[in-house]
């Protein structure tokens, strides 16, 4: 699938409702609960990519498939960004620990990494 196609903002809020068999109200709620995004036109209309489409399924699943109410889905979605965010993160220093030497400081971290026998030693500042 082109990557561009996938968040090209072209469906109406009419399509989308009915390619996910839910009413349009249902897509103003979530918006207003600030769980979807759709993009605006210049006259306001919302329109949505099929990246918001795959999202909206997501949130469906939590809501009736889970039972989850909306709070809950706004919670798992706030965890959601945040394990990403932590993962992006992990991968950034496994990066930089792979480029480092026996012994340094890895740069814009608190992190140093020794090595002085067949044991790495890893101190983290996670005072933050």
């Amino acid at each position: 699938m082109d990557t561009n196609s996938y968040l090209e903002p072209v469906y109406l809020i009419s399509a989308v409702a009915e390619i996910l068999n839910i009413h349009p109200q249902t897509l103003r709620q979530y918006e207003r609960e600030g769980l979807i995004k759709p993009s605006r036109t210049n006259g306001k209309i919302r329109l949505y990519s099929q990246k918001d489409i795959d999202h909206i399924k997501y949130v469906l699943t939590l809501t009736r498939d889970l039972g989850i109410n909306l709070a809950g889905v706004d919670m798992i979605l706030q965890l959601n960004k945040r394990i990403e965010s932590l993962e992006t993160e992990i991968t950034n220093y496994r990066n930089k620990f792979k480029k480092s030497n026996n012994i340094s400081v890895v740069p814009d971290t608190k992190a140093l990494v020794i090595k002085k026998t067949s044991y790495d030693i890893v101190i983290i500042d996670d005072s933050k």
